[in-house]
Parts: C-alpha cells; structure tokens; sequence
C-alpha cells in the first residue's frame, strides 16, 4: 500500500476550484435558462423533484422540502407560488388527508421537458471536463487516506 500525504498538494486544491468552478457555472447558467423560461431556479427544482418522484399519487410537500433542502413551510410557500403560475396542481391523499400529493400540470411538464433538454445536452458537453477531473482525483488515491486520517 502506498504511503498516505499528510498534506494535500497544490493540485489537489487546483483540482477542487476546478471543480467547484464547473459546479458554479453550470448552476449559473441553469438558473439562467430557468428564468428565460419564466420560471425561478427553485421552481424549475420543485418541477424536477416532482417529475422523478417514485411516490404512488405524486410526490408530497414533505419529499419535495426533503429534496429541495429546504424547511417545510418554505416548501409550501414555494408550491403555492408554483401553483398559482399553473405548473403544478395538488391533490390530498384519499387515505390521509394530511398528506398533498403534487403533480405537474401540462404547462409544468412542457416547461420541464424544455428545460431537462437543454439541460441534458449541456451536461453532456460537459461530461468530459467532468470526468477528466474526477478521474484525476481517481489518480490520487492519497487523498482518499489523508481524509480518512482526520
């Protein structure tokens, strides 16, 4: 087994701003192409999250907060924002009423299909800049080791 660093290198750290650096330009532009689709970033997140939900009836208030990252309440404010512009609706669940079931509506889902494609054929431009440097950080394996040190 090679021996571990017990410093991270100048590459190391150039590797990681690279990477944060994509991760900040693609979501930059992603909000951008969301607004130019009238919608809010967090709105084309809500849509997302309720298009790949697995969940019988539609994805629920309490899924989409636990996807979005975001409380609850603020989750509702979001939906209600959402609804109002007619991409979602929501339906209360016939077995329990306490839970809202929210699906897309055919503005929802034609607003979403348009932006997943630019957004699929952007990522597949960047696919190789993304996997040059996880691969670069697949070649370092010290890394790996001086994290787990710590």
């Amino acid at each position: 087994m090679p021996k571990a660093k017990t410093t991270l290198t100048d590459a190391d750290y150039e590797r990681l701003a690279q990477f944060r650096y994509g991760l900040r330009r693609f979501l930059h532009w992603s909000e951008q192409q969301a607004r130019a689709a009238g919608v809010t970033p967090t709105q084309h997140q809500l849509l997302l999250a309720i298009r790949a939900s697995r969940t019988p009836g539609g994805a629920t208030v309490g899924e989409v907060a636990d996807v979005l990252i975001i409380r609850h309440h603020s989750a509702v404010e979001l939906i209600d924002r959402t609804e109002k512009k007619g991409l979602i609706s929501r339906e209360r669940d016939s077995d329990q009423q306490s839970v809202v079931h929210l699906q897309l509506t055919e503005l929802g889902a034609l607003t979403l299909s348009s932006l997943s494609g630019v957004h699929l054929r952007e990522l597949a431009q960047l696919a190789p800049t993304i996997q040059a440097l996880l691969g670069s950080l697949d070649d370092s394996d010290d890394v790996e080791d001086l994290l787990l040190k710590r």
